[in-house]
């Protein structure tokens, strides 16, 4: 555990000296972007020897450490920003999820030929958090390691690409840092790509997308309930109509999520100096920095390689829908709601 929490924090450490850095102060790329850019070098680079030594660390890092990292964001947060979201937030997130799990299906079952459990999988994934929630769909789909392994490693890499690709996009029209938050937040894969797109734009556009990608996670329970009792109907057709079916594991909403809105609130009451703050927030950029130098050392070219043609084919066009889609009804619902 101990040997891969320090190559994360010196990997972060070094995202954070390389951000200081005149030539690459103004680049736009942060310590964030840095830290996962240098995590994936040394991690490709070193081979795969070393994952048996730093793997624990590594996976608490990006997994514990991630969560921890982002409910110390909310002490960048208030309520007020929050509800600045407001119901056109939630309602594109809605729309993004629904509609990305519906052709899923369609390109996944119909056109690739993708069979029913990789076809969820990487749906999900893409739809909601990325490996969450492929890890939290499993139980619900039922599906063996093997195709929970694919579906996480298609995420992966496409979640990978959006960090680089969505800051260019932040010039489109109608993209002003609200709209651009509430864009990534309700189209990229993982929380941690979330952070490390909005940040290349700025900090409002990273509080905005990070508050978009919480109400986003926060879908995946009712999902996950209604793909349970979906899946069900249809095993009990498959089975005969009087075969049991077995009881799914509870479903619940993520801690952290919970656990954002509420040091959020406590940041909104001002009951912390400013220089406490300062304090928690520099914390809470080292924290993030390790779990994207954890997420950066953990992501392989093999990847590519495990995840096959068709899961990828499938992944890559939900991808460019989240992209093209997520742009699209973002301007919509927008003006809509203005």
């Amino acid at each position: 555990m101990a040997l891969g929490l320090l190559l994360s924090a010196l990997v972060a450490a070094a995202g954070m000296g390389a951000a200081d850095l005149p030539a690459l102060r103004d680049s736009g790329l942060g310590a964030l972007t840095l830290a996962i850019v240098i995590g994936m070098v040394v991690g490709n680079l070193a081979g795969p020897r070393w994952l048996p030594h730093v793997a624990p660390g590594v996976d608490f890092a990006r997994s514990s450490l991630l969560r921890a990292g982002i409910v110390l964001y909310g002490f960048r947060i208030t309520f007020g920003q929050i509800l600045a979201v407001g119901w056109v937030g939630l309602l594109l997130d809605m729309v993004m999820v629904a509609s990305t799990l519906g052709l899923a299906w369609v390109l996944g079952r119909h056109v690739f030929h993708l069979d029913r459990e990789t076809t969820l999988l990487v749906g999900t994934g893409s739809a909601i958090c990325g490996a969450a929630a492929v890890m939290g769909a499993e139980p619900v789909v039922r599906a063996p390691a093997h195709k929970v392994s694919i579906a996480v490693a298609t995420v992966v890499v496409f979640g990978t690409l959006s960090m680089f690709v969505y800051p260019l996009l932040s010039h489109l029209p109608g993209l002003d840092a609200h709209a651009y938050g509430l864009y990534v937040g309700s189209s990229i894969h993982e929380v941690a790509q979330v952070v490390v797109a909005g940040h290349a734009v700025g900090e409002q556009a990273a509080a905005t997308a990070v508050i978009e990608k919480m109400l986003r996670v926060m879908l995946l329970a009712p999902v996950l309930l209604v793909m349970g009792a979906w899946l069900a109907g249809l095993r009990r057709q498959e089975a005969g109509e009087g075969a049991a079916e077995p009881a799914s594991r509870r479903v619940t909403v993520p801690w952290f999520v919970l656990a954002f809105m509420g040091v959020a609130g406590l940041h909104t009451l001002n009951w912390l100096s400013a220089r406490e703050v300062a304090l928690l927030d520099g914390l809470d950029t080292f924290v993030l920095a390790m779990a994207m130098a954890a997420l950066g050392l953990r992501t392989h070219v093999s990847a590519v390689r495990q995840a096959g043609v068709r899961p990828l084919l499938l992944a890559a066009s939900l991808w460019i829908y989240l992209m093209a889609g997520g742009y699209g009804w973002n301007r919509l619902l927008l003006a809509l709601g203005a």
